[in-house]
């Protein structure tokens, strides 16, 4: 009994921590000018999906947990569950992918980063990486292409029928496609960010060292402007790093069992697994304020409810008030118009 106590304490902390930081990441870029940056939207939708595995799947999660691996809402929902899981999974490397490539461009060629990545590029890339993860979540498993029959899982599951021997509410993990699916959204992935980062790091070694070899007068406007990237790409190369320490050893585990003939009941192995990648939406925003000045100023300013933060909050709600007033005032002289003309 004290056991299942500290473990549902436990998971309710990773999951308010995990919604209440990403909320605060959220907020942060939203309202605050240091961090009106084109790139950080690319964080925002990285924290919008940690958000949405907080507030959707984590509390499944946890139930199950507690539950010792039992399912009571049926197989539909049970799809649905562990479609939304996946495409949140997959959302999040592609968009460390993005970010990785928009980081090269900042570094390698700084003059041109403005016109390069856009704001319609930057939409564009973000409505790219959703719409290919729900595509790969919601069609495959749906479809029934995870299974070894090629038969949509749980299919035959009702509300109530957990109690059954072999309902487990979990990924089928019985044929090639799994493999597939771990090489496709997370080896190939993870290869082409470590070699972007690679390349990344070469250049800005390069680039430091020319700032030392030109005149003081001509390094100090470069070196500002290279310093800010080079700090925004040691925060973003972290984040990536957290990534792989939380998820790599799910995706092993996953490998493996996709090897296997027969899908084995949720074990402590594959809790610890799964939760440590859950972990990981709780880190990132702990990793922001850890290497960036800009993101502890707005975390500073948000919790302490000062600062230029909602100096904009309150211009924002004053403009709004003044929209609002003015258009009252022309619905009411409309009216008294029309009724003079009467």
């Amino acid at each position: 009994m004290i056991s299942i106590a500290l473990r549902w304490l436990v998971l309710m902390f990773l999951i308010i921590l995990t919604i209440g930081g990403n909320v605060l990441v959220c907020l942060a870029v939203g309202l605050s000018r240091r961090l009106w940056r084109i790139a950080n939207c690319f964080v925002v939708s990285l924290a919008v999906t940690d958000l949405l595995l907080g507030l959707l799947v984590m509390p499944l999660s946890a139930t199950v947990e507690l539950r010792s691996g039992k399912w009571p809402l049926g197989g539909a929902l049970c799809n649905i569950y562990i479609s939304v899981d996946v495409m949140l999974c997959t959302a999040s490397i592609l968009t460390l992918l993005a970010i990785s490539v928009d980081r090269y461009l900042a570094i390698s060629a700084p003059l041109s980063h403005s016109r390069r990545v856009t704001p319609l590029r930057v939409t564009l890339a973000i409505t790219a990486i959703w719409t290919l993860s729900v595509a790969v979540s919601f069609v495959p498993i749906h479809l029934g292409w995870n299974t070894a029959d090629y038969r949509v899982q749980h299919a035959d599951w009702g509300i109530g029928d957990e109690d059954k021997e072999g309902r487990y509410c979990q990924f089928e993990w019985n044929n090639n496609y799994v493999l597939i699916y771990t090489f496709g959204s997370f080896y190939l992935p993870l290869m082409l960010m470590c070699g972007m980062y690679l390349c990344i790091f070469r250049v800005a070694r390069e680039q430091a060292r020319r700032i030392r070899a030109t005149t003081p007068s001509s390094a100090r406007t470069a070196t500002a402007a290279i310093t800010r990237e080079h700090k925004a790409t040691v925060t973003l190369a972290a984040v990536l790093g957290a990534f792989v320490i939380c998820w790599f050893p799910y995706f092993t585990f996953l490998t493996c069992k996709g090897i296997k003939e027969k899908t084995n009941p949720p074990n402590t192995l594959h809790s610890i697994v799964l939760w440590m990648g859950y972990f990981n939406s709780a880190l990132n925003p702990i990793l922001y304020p850890a290497f960036n000045r800009d993101f502890r100023k707005a975390y500073g300013e948000l919790l302490r409810c000062r600062g230029d933060i909602f100096c904009n909050f309150r211009c924002s709600v004053f403009h709004l008030h003044c929209g609002y007033l003015c258009l009252l005032a022309h619905y009411h002289f409309r009216c008294y118009m029309s009724r003079a003309q009467r």
